[in-house]
């Protein structure tokens, strides 16, 4: 019996690694709902309500080929151990996996275990990650190459004589509450629909309406949630966006925008490959000459009030409490709520980057983790990038549609003064009330920030490390500047729309 384990591959379409196993022997296609994994601080109910919904349609989707997903509960080589016991196992079937550091040692003694008991275990590339990756040199090229492949149709399977077992709720697991009720729908299905929306009807302003929280939740592509469990593979997305771009040719506006989100598909993965080369990027700068310049322990009062979207700046309020309720923020709102809290609240990155883990539906670590440090200036490779949050307010929500759904509290603050409030003349009928003040001053707190990052920047072994890290990490569009010359502004890395 060839055991299938599903991961973060949740869907029967270009599963390769359920396609091969089914040539080989029988299929039993297993899930393993780890309650160690959901116990992290960066796992949440959320997530778990999503995969929950796409777990449920992975099983009517095995069942429509002739056996339903088989769910457990517990440790993995526990459950693997009770399955060779009853003689179901004699092979194990996975796709690679690049997840957080809880998963990686999981994997690693799920290795152990195979090699204890005589159990081979094949491991297939999922996406364009690659596994014990020598150099960057070429990495584009093969993704391309890998994207071009043809995808793998759902093998038709033997039923078994076995119980499918439950797949429990977020509260049978034990989560906290998790309120988040604009949360995508989980499930392939709907995968498919956004994707098809997007390509279609959503997408033409991609481009250009991306950057703004009013109108990127609509023209960015939302499918990120489904890539980061796998209810769609990143090669049936890659395919079904070049069959559009032939479409579109030489309609202005359709071809800027499946372009620019073609380039966003291979720049998810080489987020990725960040994490999979270097793992201690989760919880270490990735340039050790910042270590100890932000504190240790966070300041608590800071973080819940950025947490909870009560910092008294509008607008990173109103992109706190929207997250919170939809599980989603465009790229450059997630970029500038990381910023903020790093560099203007002067928080060490990982605090803030454990809750928008948590927040975030569509929560990649290999993405996350690196896009946590760029944008709080630790990689040593990038521009350091300081968000005013005021300026972002005025230039994303110039109306202030966004900011005043978000933080209804300023309704009597009038339109000029919404993102500065404390500016109004009726600013004390709400600030310190209804509303808090500003926990900072952003001007002089970023003014301060930039300094102490600079002195770093400019220490005498600085760039001999940095440029290490380019060439281990680089994507070979960008390089370090020899020293006396001026960075070279990253626009590619800033600009890249994390969870289009």
């Amino acid at each position: 019996m060839h055991v299938v384990w599903f991961k973060r591959d949740l869907r029967t379409i270009d599963h390769r690694a359920l396609a091969i196993a089914a040539t080989r022997d029988d299929v039993l296609p297993l899930y393993v709902v780890e309650p160690d994994l959901w116990a992290q601080s960066d796992m949440s109910g959320r997530q778990w309500a999503f995969i929950e919904e796409t777990l449920t349609q992975l099983r009517e989707d095995l069942a429509a080929l002739g056996q339903p997903l088989v769910v457990r509960i517990g440790d993995v080589c526990d459950v693997l151990s009770s399955l060779l016991t009853d003689g179901l196992v004699t092979e194990i079937w996975s796709h690679e996996e690049t997840g957080n550091t809880w998963t990686f040692e999981r994997d690693q003694r799920v290795g152990a275990w195979c090699r204890a008991h005589g159990v081979p275990w094949t491991e297939v590339q999922n996406h364009g990650v690659q596994r014990r990756l020598a150099s960057r040199n070429g990495w584009a090229k093969s993704w391309d190459q890998l994207m071009l492949e043809p995808m793998v149709a759902a093998p038709e399977l033997k039923p078994l004589e076995i119980d499918v077992g439950h797949i429990p709720t977020a509260k049978e697991l034990g989560l906290a509450p998790d309120p988040c009720p604009e949360r995508q729908a989980g499930g392939r299905q709907a995968g498919l629909e956004h994707l098809e929306s997007f390509l279609y009807e959503r997408g033409e302003t991609y481009r250009s309406a991306m950057s703004s929280p009013v109108s990127g939740a609509k023209a960015c592509s939302r499918v990120s949630p489904y890539l980061a469990w796998g209810a769609l593979s990143m090669r049936e997305v890659a395919q079904a966006t070049w069959a559009r771009k032939a479409e579109v040719k030489g309609r202005k506006g359709w071809a800027a925008s499946i372009r620019s989100f073609e380039g966003r598909l291979h720049w998810h993965c080489h987020f990725m490959q960040k994490l999979e080369d270097d793992p201690r990027i989760e919880f270490e700068n990735l340039h050790r000459a910042y270590d100890g310049v932000r504190p240790k322990e966070p300041d608590h009062v800071r973080l819940e009030a950025w947490s909870n979207g009560e910092t008294g700046l509008p607008f990173l309020d109103a992109c706190m409490r929207s997250v919170r309720a939809t599980g989603w923020l465009n790229f450059r709102m997630r970029a500038m709520v990381m910023a903020t809290a790093s560099y203007h609240l002067w928080l060490h990155w990982r605090d803030p980057g454990v809750i928008l883990a948590r927040y975030f539906t569509d929560y990649e670590p290999g993405i996350h983790w690196s896009q946590s440090q760029m944008q709080s200036g630790t990689t040593g490779i990038n521009t350091v990038r300081i968000y005013n949050p005021v300026k972002q307010g005025m230039d994303q929500d110039p109306t202030g549609e966004f900011t005043r759904r978000w933080v209804p509290e300023l309704a009597v603050i009038p339109d000029k003064h919404l993102q500065e409030p404390w500016k109004a003349d009726n600013a004390g009928d709400v600030l310190g009330k209804s509303y808090p003040d500003r926990i900072v001053d952003h001007l002089e707190a970023a003014k301060e920030a930039r300094q102490r990052i600079w002195a770093v920047r400019r220490g005498d072994d600085f760039r001999t490390e940095a440029a290490g890290i380019q060439q281990k990490h680089g994507s070979r569009k960008s390089g370090i500047p020899n020293r006396g010359q001026r960075p070279k502004r990253q626009t590619a890395q800033l600009d890249l729309p994390l969870g289009d």
